[in-house]
C-alpha cells in the first residue's frame, strides 16, 4: 500500500513540472535557419543585391566561434559598402537627377598654388611688370598760371600791407552827415569785399568820394582785414 501511494505522488510531481524549451532551436520564437535566411534577404535588399537562395545551415554552424562570426559580419559590411555607390539615384519622373559638380568654373583659383603655378611663372610675371612700367607717365610740375582778371584792386594784398585795427583812424574824413551817407551807400553792395574793391578803385584809402569810410580807418563798409592777416601768420 505504501509503495502504491509513493508511486502516485511521483506521477503527480512529474505532471506539474514545466517543460524546458530547446534553447538550440533558434532565436526568439523562430527557427535559427529561418532567421538567417531573413537576415540575408534584408541585407541584400539594403545593399541592392539579388536575394541569395536559402541554404541549409548545418548543426556545426550554430556553435561557431566568436572569431568566425566577426569575420562573417565584416565580410557582409564590406559587400554592402562596395555596392552602395553602384546603386543609381531613383527620383520621381518630374524631378531631375542631381548632377555632381566636378569643377567650380566661377570661382577664382588665385589661392590654389598648383593652378597658379600651371598658369603663370616667374618669367611671365616679370614680363608683365616690365610692360606695366613702359606705360607709366611721369607728369612734370609746371609753373602756376597767371592770375586772370580786370587788374583791379587786390583787397588781399591791401590787407597784408596794412597793420592798423578796424576802427582806428588813419585818414582824415571831413564832412557832415557822414553816418547817414555811409549806411545808404554801403547798402548798395552785396558784401563788404565788393565795397572795399570799389573803395580802393575810387581813390581810397586816402580819398573817400563814395562815403564808405566815415571813421577813416581805410576799410569801407566795416570790411575786416584780419582774416587775411591770420593766413599769412
Amino acid at each position: 500500500m505504501r509503495i502504491l501511494i509513493g508511486s502516485m505522488a511521483l506521477v503527480g510531481l512529474a505532471a506539474c513540472q514545466t517543460t524546458v524549451p530547446d534553447s538550440g532551436a533558434g532565436v526568439g520564437f523562430k527557427d535559427y535557419n529561418q532567421y538567417q535566411a531573413e537576415k540575408a534577404a534584408r541585407d541584400a535588399a539594403l545593399a541592392g543585391q539579388a536575394i541569395p537562395p536559402a541554404t541549409a545551415i548545418s548543426g556545426e554552424s550554430r556553435g561557431s566561434s566568436p572569431e568566425a562570426l566577426a569575420a562573417e559580419a565584416e565580410a557582409a559590411l564590406l559587400r554592402t559598402q562596395a555596392n552602395s555607390g553602384a546603386t543609381p539615384v531613383q527620383t520621381a519622373s518630374n524631378v531631375p537627377v542631381p548632377q555632381t559638380v566636378s569643377g567650380a568654373a566661377g570661382i577664382s583659383s588665385e589661392n590654389d598654388f598648383d593652378a597658379v603655378g600651371a598658369q603663370r611663372s616667374i618669367e611671365s610675371d616679370a614680363a608683365l611688370i616690365a610692360a606695366n612700367k613702359q606705360q607709366y607717365k611721369v607728369v612734370q610740375p609746371t609753373a602756376l598760371p597767371q592770375r586772370s582778371g580786370s587788374g583791379g584792386p587786390n583787397i588781399v594784398a591791401y590787407a597784408l600791407n596794412t597793420s592798423n585795427a578796424p576802427g582806428t583812424q588813419v585818414y582824415s574824413r571831413p564832412g557832415i552827415n557822414k553816418q547817414a551817407r555811409f549806411q545808404k551807400n554801403c547798402a548798395k553792395y552785396p558784401s563788404p569785399d565788393k565795397a572795399q574793391e570799389e573803395f580802393l578803385s575810387k581813390g581810397g584809402p586816402k580819398s573817400d568820394r563814395l562815403g564808405l569810410d566815415p571813421d577813416g580807418d581805410g576799410f569801407a563798409c566795416s570790411w575786416d582785414p584780419r582774416p587775411f592777416r591770420k593766413v599769412r601768420g
